[in-house]
């Protein structure tokens, strides 16, 4: 399976026309401004795409990160401010604690997904959900990056999940260690979510994915 593929099923799911290219075809100014969002999953952003991106994004284009899309671009002081953080570097992979951020409960992106069904199988309480005796926290193996600059640090970023590097070795933003994060941003909006490194997190969490997929509706500026 591709990397790609986990996203362009999830996108089929809820019925949202989208289109994948990996050879980079797309990024034309006038092809951009014909999408609502962008998707970033990769570290394959060329200045050609960067251009391309910052037209579409002054249109009122949405853009979505994950994962090393904040490793991309690193000589750009414009991407950086528009994924909300720039990768610096990331320990092992190991198991941590992760939780929402307690400020933004009521953001749209975490609105509906802290709490699952009652009757959903444990299966289904991967990551959103109650998987221990503590209320709002759940277990989650990745690799956790550090970035260059805290995120905390940035006023336009509302930080919507965070870990506590208590729980693991190697973080080095403290115990409110950012994950995930949303802001408005020059017309548009953007989303960034540092997690995702293993395809477990696409393949069997829909909680996980439906992140992603509020993630969409908001940058689109759709109703979730």
């Amino acid at each position: 399976m591709s990397s790609a593929e986990p996203i362009s099923v999830n996108f089929l799911d809820h019925c949202l026309p989208f289109r994948y290219d990996s050879n980079r075809g797309l990024y034309d100014i006038h092809n951009l401004w014909s999408f609502m969002s962008l998707f970033f999953y990769n570290a394959l952003v060329s200045s050609s795409i960067l251009s391309s991106s910052r037209h579409s994004v002054h249109a009122g284009g949405g853009v979505i990160g994950i994962h090393c899309a904040s490793f991309a671009m690193e000589s750009s002081e414009w991407y950086g401010r528009l994924i909300g953080g720039v990768f610096k570097n990331h320990p092992e992979p190991q198991m941590a604690k992760i939780r929402p951020a307690v400020n933004n409960m009521d953001h749209p992106l975490l609105a509906g997904l802290l709490k699952r069904p009652q009757d959903e199988s444990e299966a289904k309480k991967t990551m959103f959900g109650v998987t221990t005796t503590k209320e709002w926290e759940w277990d989650w193996f990745d690799q956790y990056y550090n970035f260059k600059m805290n995120p905390w640090d940035n006023p336009h970023l509302q930080i919507l999940l965070k870990v506590n590097e208590e729980r693991y070795t190697g973080g080095t933003h403290g115990e409110c260690h950012p994950l995930a994060w949303a802001q408005e941003f020059e017309g548009d909006r953007s989303f960034y979510n540092s997690l995702g490194h293993f395809s477990d997190a696409y393949l069997e969490d829909p909680g996980f994915m439906a992140f992603r997929y509020k993630a969409i509706f908001w940058t689109a500026r759709l109703n979730i």
